[in-house]
């Protein structure tokens, strides 16, 4: 072929790229970035690096004082959401304007007064200065202008809430009154001490999220994301709705490395959703297909999603509990969402695509399975008993060691450079997410709202476990459509969490059922994030998208209240055989409830079979013989039905 006929063909790949690209940026604000060229290009370029290498430098020889490793955290931070992410979107994308050159200035110097001023402060004990207000108020709302220009305004009416509670408290009813704040014991609280911006949040990101983004921009730009795509196909494109069944796959793999719905989305899913539309899948399918997959990413341990390092934090257990407890309700998600597209495929006869033009899984391993050993490794290393921070400074090396060990896969050093650069840029929207949930922490620890609103909470439900389940719930979804699941989980753990845990709850079933609902909120309409960027690459109708996309994550929806219910799920005090049977009945109800939403089985699904089916599948989900026994007779027994009438047919 001579290079005129290749052309189009490399035009029609730039189209799909610039298609991606702009899809991201519409979707996922942390991805609309600035493009500086030139010297400027450099500048920012230079700073992201010097951000990974003192990160990487911490973590080797051991972190600052909390203050100080979160405040150079910050300080860093700030100056490059400032020169990233410009006031307006009107102006210009490459040219840098004098009010945000001032704004990543001031950035630099209200973390910069802290590194100075340290011992100082110390010795003060909480006595504050003029100075040291004014710098203070500057930091928060810096910290405020940076979460509406990375995170969005939802998140930003949500700081300036707590906030404004923190003054009105003595003119607030009932059980939210309190004595309220004076604006130098607000400032004081929330800029010099570790409860409020540099609470725990900012310490975690300037620790372990950190290195773990890091971690997974180096095995993107080792290919492993084509490669996953490449495994899921040689294992399941053959199947019935394939291509589907690969979206699946490939979105679970690729949540060990992405925290993200929305570009795990993009990446996946511009591959994936042309191949499940010209199987035949409908275009709203296709989409809610990828949407669902992709959100379950988070969920998906090794590497979860941000909140998850939170939460190791705020439960008070290693990180390493956090993964076991998340490995058998990820498995049943992903399994929930696999048999939704089983169904749909059998019910709609699409087939899979021939073996002969998928890939062969044993040439792939040889050629491209060493890119996987990184993600092997982490985990062993957990297990071993390696912190998070220093395993993923292990496994960092390790990615760029293993790309090495074949030349196709080989990264160059300029490629190593940009992985330090594209790590720090990557980290930005939960970095600014972590220090404005540390503002409202930081109120709620101040005036005690917390323990308030969570007696609220229960008296709002009775006393009862469901009512405060369900609650809890509506609260972790409505915050989620508007707030990134960081600062969700943030909220979620501290208002709600403790009237489950008061309820008699373990703490970790407690705190991974709000972790839930907040990221099920990307595909939960009409603020579904995951789903609209699914419509985007599909071309179908975003709610329809959205609709589709919950009913595939019904899983989602019913596995907390599994866990909550029957914590074994999570490991807690599980045994192997009382582990087994709940996994087992679990599916079984799994596969009872997608047969009912899509409406297949063995074969089409009547009225009042998808409602028996339906009751069957939430008989199996509550824990409990008797429930179990009558959900097994239901489902086996349509299923029976079903299968008779097809060989009859």
């Amino acid at each position: 072929m001579t290079d005129k006929k290749h052309k189009p063909v490399q035009e029609t790949e730039l189209t799909e790229a610039d298609k991606a690209e702009a899809i991201l940026k519409k979707y996922d604000k942390e991805s609309d970035k600035m493009e500086y060229t030139g010297v400027m290009g450099r500048i920012v370029a230079g700073l992201a690096i010097a951000f990974s290498l003192f990160q990487l430098y911490t973590a080797t020889f051991g972190v600052l004082d909390a203050q100080l490793q979160r405040a150079v955290h910050l300080g860093f931070g700030l100056v490059l959401v400032y020169l990233l992410y410009p006031t307006r979107k009107g102006w210009s994308r490459h040219k840098l304007h004098p009010f945000d050159l001032l704004l990543a200035l001031l950035g630099a110097a209200a973390p910069a007064y802290i590194l100075l001023n340290y011992k100082s402060l110390v010795l003060r004990a909480g006595m504050v200065s003029g100075a040291d207000l004014a710098m203070g108020l500057l930091g928060v709302l810096l910290v405020i202008e940076a979460a509406r220009r990375v995170v969005g305004l939802p998140m930003v009416c949500v700081v300036l809430l707590f906030l404004a509670y923190a003054f009105a408290g003595p003119y607030m009813p009932g059980v939210l009154a309190h004595r309220g704040l004076t604006p130098e014991q607000l400032i004081s609280h929330l800029y010099f001490t570790t409860e409020g911006i540099f609470g725990i949040p900012l310490g975690v990101s300037s620790t372990f999220i950190f290195l773990f983004i890091l971690f997974g921009a180096y095995l993107e730009s080792t290919g492993l994301g084509k490669f996953f795509i490449d495994l899921a196909n040689s294992i399941a494109g053959w199947a019935s709705g394939g291509p589907a069944k690969v979206a699946v796959m490939s979105s679970g793999l690729m949540g060990t490395v992405s925290g993200s719905s929305v570009a795990n989305v993009v990446g996946t899913g511009s591959l994936t959703i042309p191949m499940m539309k010209k199987l035949g899948y409908h275009k709203n399918f296709a989409g809610a297909v990828e949407a669902a997959a992709s959100t379950g990413g988070q969920l998906m341990p090794p590497v979860m999603g941000a909140a998850a390092f939170l939460m190791a934090e705020f439960v008070g257990v290693p990180y390493l509990d956090i993964v076991k407890a998340a490995a058998i309700p990820a498995l049943l998600y992903f399994i929930g969402v696999w048999l939704g597209v089983h169904f749909e495929a059998r019910r709609s006869n699409l087939k899979g695509i021939p073996r002969s033009q998928l890939p062969k899984m044993g040439k792939l391993l040889h050629e491209r399975g060493h890119l996987a050993l990184p993600l092997i490794i982490i985990v062993y290393l957990l297990v071993a008993g390696y912190t998070p921070m220093r395993a993923a400074l292990v496994a960092i090396v390790l990615a760029i060691a293993c790309s090495a060990l074949r030349k196709n896969t080989r990264m160059k050093p300029i490629q190593i450079v940009e992985g330090l650069e594209n790590g720090a840029k990557n980290v930005l929207g939960v970095l600014v997410a972590c220090a404005a949930a540390g503002i409202i922490i930081g109120v709620v620890t101040k005036t005690g709202v917390g323990l308030k609103l969570a007696s609220g909470l229960l008296e709002l439900s009775g006393g009862l476990l469901l009512p405060t389940m369900f609650f809890t719930m509506i609260t972790a979804i409505l915050l989620g459509m508007g707030v990134p699941t960081t600062a969700n989980y943030v909220i979620t753990s501290t208002i709600a969490a403790p009237a489950l845990v008061q309820m008699g709850v373990p703490v970790l079933a407690a705190h991974m059922f709000v972790f839930y609902f907040g990221i099920i909120a990307d595909v939960t309409p009409p603020v579904a994030l995951a789903a609209y960027a699914g419509a985007g690459i599909s071309g179908g109708n975003p709610l329809r998208t959205g609709v589709n996309a919950s009913k595939l994550a019904i899983a989602a929806f019913i596995i907390p209240y599994m866990f909550v219910l029957s914590p074994v799920l999570l490991m807690v005090d599980a045994t192997v055989p009382t582990l087994l049977f709940i996994t087992l009945t679990a599916i079984i109800g799994m596969i009872a409830l997608s047969s009912s939403l899509i409406g297949y089985l063995a074969d089409n699904c009547r009225g009042w079979e998808r409602l028996v089916l339906a009751v069957g599948g939430l008989l199996l989900i509550k824990p409990g013989l008797e429930t179990d026994i009558i959900g097994i007779i239901l489902s086996v027994g349509i299923y029976l039905l079903q299968r008779r009438r097809r060989q009859a047919g």
